[in-house]
């Protein structure tokens, strides 16, 4: 295994790699919802993209998880994978928020020879679910 500064390291290695690999703005905080965030991730086992809805107020959260609930069959078509969801997904710190997100096994961060397999996992599924919001952003302000 790794000491927590190697870790740190090849962490920082890798995004400055998929950064200077992918150039380019992502919408990721941008969303002009508070609390409504895409996100990459990536661990030991797996990488994510993911659509988190992290609004304190539980019916706002919900109104905006349903309305992207409402639009699955569009996102899985873009994504051209499993689209998960959890209205009640709870974070490592115990914060419960919403997620719909994609998964990607059998890499890892601390693998050199799978960043390229999670880069171009990264485009193309953060770009499809930017292209449904692009697409359906005034539907989705609408709470």
């Amino acid at each position: 295994m790794f000491s927590k500064e190697e870790a740190a390291k090849i962490k920082k290695e890798f995004w400055t790699s998929f950064g200077k690999s992918f150039p380019r703005k992502w919408i990721l905080y941008d969303t002009k919802i508070k609390d409504f965030a895409f996100k990459f991730y990536c661990d030991n086992k797996k990488a994510e993209v993911s659509l988190d809805i992290e609004i304190k107020d539980e019916i706002f959260r919900n109104a905006y998880y349903e309305k992207l609930w409402s639009l699955e069959s569009i996102l899985e078509e873009e994504l051209k994978c499993e689209l998960y969801k959890d209205e009640f997904y709870t974070l490592e710190n115990g914060k419960v928020i919403s997620r719909f997100w994609v998964e990607k096994h059998g890499v890892s961060i601390y693998n050199k020879n799978t960043w390229q397999d999670i880069f171009e996992f990264f485009v193309e599924k953060m770009s499809a679910f930017e292209l449904v919001y692009w697409e359906y952003e005034e539907f989705i302000k609408d709470v």
